[in-house]
């Protein structure tokens, strides 16, 4: 948050602001990792959900591999948004406010989470033929996840310092 944007050109008392000025380790320069991991963990867990679900559907109804990832994709995407969504949601706004911020806080997160998700999958031998009583299914798309996140979680760090990403969502909370 821009301190400076509600303040008249008078003397002000920055000791006022001692204990929030970086709010929660999410104000520009002063994130901290453990705030960009926590971003990047809430934006996982709708991934995963939505992929875990789409590979599983896909799989189990036989589908081809392009079939089942676009599918696993795009539920990445619903499930990763809706838990945005739904948070900014309670705190009031107005569902095109609520999309709005739902897609500025989490679009390159999503998305770099499942490129290199995806990517992971496609690049592990088998993964992609494998089935969901296979240990190679559950294992690359878990290490995927793993992956996905550690590579995330700077970026997330990086685009909330610049007030960007995750860092939309605090102004409703």
């Amino acid at each position: 948050m821009d301190h400076n944007a509600h303040h008249t050109g008078t003397a002000h008392d920055h000791a006022a602001h001692q204990g929030h000025g970086s709010h929660g380790g999410h104000g520009p320069g002063g994130v901290t990792w453990g705030a960009a991991a926590k971003a990047t963990l809430h934006c996982l867990t709708g991934c995963a959900i939505g992929e875990i679900l789409g590979m599983a559907v896909g799989t189990a109804l036989m589908w081809g591999n392009a079939a089942t990832m676009v599918l696993a994709i795009i539920l990445a995407f619903v499930f990763g948004y809706s838990f945005t969504l739904f948070a900014v949601r309670k705190a009031g706004l107005d569902i095109k406010t609520a999309i709005k911020v739902a897609l500025a806080a989490d679009t390159v997160s999503i998305a770099v989470m499942e490129l290199v998700d995806n990517g992971i999958i496609a690049l592990v031998p088998g993964a992609m033929d494998a089935h969901l009583s296979d240990a190679l299914f559950w294992t690359s798309l878990l290490g995927g996840f793993v992956i996905a996140f550690l590579i995330t979680t700077p970026v997330n760090k990086w685009m909330i310092g610049r007030g960007k990403g995750h860092a939309v969502v605090h102004a409703y909370h």
